[in-house]
């Protein structure tokens, strides 16, 4: 696939675009079961081949490995790519999920920097709101990286309206980063509402349900015991079995368009509008070509509604997150 064949979407009004997919990294630092370093660095390398141009870390992945990782595949290879990065995120770490202290956003910046061998993150974000800390405090300090030319343009994760709002008035806000897709699209669906106002992009993490939208999805007991999804409540108990059936539900239109059931799914959301940029990870090269494939996956309206009634908004089983990272969410 060549470079020109990706639509590109704009980053809000930051003047960057990205190509409607992007690939998301994380699962390239063991949250999905081992990973091999040299691998990852040559489906980093198959996506830019492939005319993808935006990568989506953070310093959570992996506590920094990530990072590195995604700068050695970066070596040489920088020109065109929109590098995303997020701090903040520090998953329960001493009581806490966030930290958005303005002394902590200007140390995590410098340390992201370093180990991702670059002198600028051209999209950084507030990966998780500090409950604690008012928001305009975080995005002051994120506004003055942008100031020192460390930053090009800001973005919020997990964010709830409100608070993006009260962000935007600080320093504008190129994109928000939530959870959507047709299994959990609740929450994301209010989030544009307010995006769309902004003129701010959405960008979906998880897009393919962490895999449950492929329809391909093993049994939990499976799964390695370093796969984080054996702690994920839509994969526990009775939970993956429910979630699969209503994907199963998409079959027989994937069939009459000639697409995977995943394909499907990812058409379907940048159907959504222009506005939208999914970012799935995976450790596959198979699997990056595949989701590429979702953009020739043309959907009429009555399609977009038909897709959208098989899986109705909320029916999905199992909360987005095991509870205590919940209390981290959408904030």
């Amino acid at each position: 696939m060549a470079d020109d064949t990706i639509a590109k979407r704009p980053l809000g009004a930051s003047g960057l675009q990205a190509t409607a997919i992007g690939l998301g990294c994380m699962s390239l630092s063991g949250t999905y079961g081992t990973s091999d370093d040299d691998e990852s660095i040559k489906l980093i390398h198959a996506a830019l081949d492939n005319g993808i141009t935006l990568l989506d870390t953070s310093d959570a992945y992996g506590a920094g490995h990530n990072e590195t990782l995604v700068g050695k595949a970066l070596a040489g290879r920088r020109d065109g790519v929109v590098l995303a990065t997020k701090f903040g995120n520090l998953g329960g770490r001493g009581g806490k999920f966030a930290d958005g202290r303005p002394e902590y956003v200007t140390a995590s910046c410098d340390a992201s920097l370093k180990r991702l061998g670059v002198e600028t993150i051209d999209l950084y974000y507030q990966h998780r709101v500090d409950p604690v800390v008012p928001i305009e405090d975080t995005v002051g300090a994120m506004a003055r990286l942008v100031e020192q030319g460390k930053v090009r343009t800001l973005g919020l994760s997990e964010a709830r309206p409100d608070t993006i709002r009260r962000a935007h008035k600080v320093h504008r806000i190129a994109a928000v980063q939530n959870e959507f897709s047709l299994l959990y699209r609740i929450e994301a669906e209010e989030t544009r509402a307010t995006t769309r106002e902004l003129g701010i992009a959405f960008v979906a993490y998880s897009p393919l349900g962490r895999g449950l939208m492929t329809a391909q999805t093993d049994d939990p007991a499976t799964m390695s015991d370093g796969d984080t999804r054996r702690r994920h409540p839509r994969f526990a108990g009775d939970n993956v079995a429910r979630n699969l059936a209503l994907v199963h539900k998409l079959d027989a239109i994937a069939s009459e368009k000639k697409c995977t059931t995943g394909q499907l799914a990812l058409a379907w959301l940048l159907a959504q509008g222009d506005d939208l940029i999914a970012i799935p990870g995976t450790k596959r090269k198979a699997r990056l070509v595949e989701n590429l494939g979702a953009l020739s996956v043309h959907l009429t309206e009555d399609d977009l509604a038909r897709i959208a009634e098989a899986i109705p908004a909320g029916a999905a089983a199992g909360t987005r997150y095991p509870e205590p990272q919940m209390q981290s969410l959408y904030l």
